[in-house]
């Protein structure tokens, strides 16, 4: 993953554009909970907390980002345009444009199961990253990492292409199969006050993915970009979804 004579992360550095003071943040940030139940004498602790941290910087830095840009927006606006930049998918996305999945330290299993491409594990591991280089550089370097990494989303929010995945989906699914978007609930995990809901989407019979967030709705969201994004490209059908 390194290059001889660099520093263990300079190339991960280079594209976030900040470089770690201390590096054992960096290193948390990229050890899965996986890799540490099969090195339990390691010294290192899993990414879970960092990336507990790393979803409210997230969530503040981007609140920051709006506010700024769109000084006529709406409370309810920049609520939704946030929630869809802040979910799995917009955060998966961010992790694949700076590799992150052949960075993280993952156990043999998970790396069997395809672990470095599972959104889950990708979007956890990049709000850990935020929350590392929060206590490295403080908010300052968290917010220029944040602008690096998600200008792009951002962008599109501005031109109101990413306002909605669901409506955009059921568009997408009624054009190429004359099928409805089904969403279910198939988990909930974490404290009443804090859960968080893992909800699966079908077209037919045909599951299209998982996503979680800390709503139903940010979770249908979640899902329903994924979904859109294997959709993109698609040829119109005359039959079902597994046609």
């Amino acid at each position: 993953m390194s290059e001889p004579g660099l520093r263990p992360y300079g190339r991960l550095e280079e594209q976030l554009g900040h470089q770690f003071a201390e590096q054992t943040f960096c290193e948390a940030a990229l050890t899965h909970k996986s890799w540490l139940n099969e090195a339990p004498g390691s010294g290192r602790s899993d990414n879970e907390r960092l990336e507990f941290l790393g979803d409210a910087v997230l969530n503040l830095a981007v609140s920051d980002i709006l506010m700024r840009r769109f000084p006529s927006r709406t409370e309810g606006d920049l609520s939704k345009t946030r929630a869809v930049i802040v979910n799995e998918a917009g955060l998966c996305q961010a992790a694949e444009r700076v590799d992150l999945g052949q960075w993280i330290f993952l156990g043999r299993g998970e790396e069997h199961a395809g672990g470095r491409r599972r959104p889950s594990i990708l979007a956890d591991a990049f709000e850990a990253l935020m929350g590392a280089v929060y206590l490295d550089g403080g908010f300052a370097a968290a917010l220029r990492v944040v602008q690096r990494l998600l200008t792009g989303a951002i962008e599109d929010s501005e031109q109101g292409l990413r306002l909605d995945f669901k409506s955009r989906l059921q568009e997408r699914a009624q054009a190429l199969f004359q099928l409805t978007p089904q969403y279910a609930v198939v988990g909930q995990n974490g404290p009443d006050h804090d859960k968080t809901f893992l909800v699966s989407i079908a077209l037919g019979d045909r599951e299209f993915g998982r996503a979680s967030g800390k709503s139903k709705k940010e979770a249908e969201q979640s899902a329903a970009a994924l979904a859109l994004a294997q959709l993109q490209g698609a040829p119109p059908s005359t039959g079902g979804a597994d046609e």
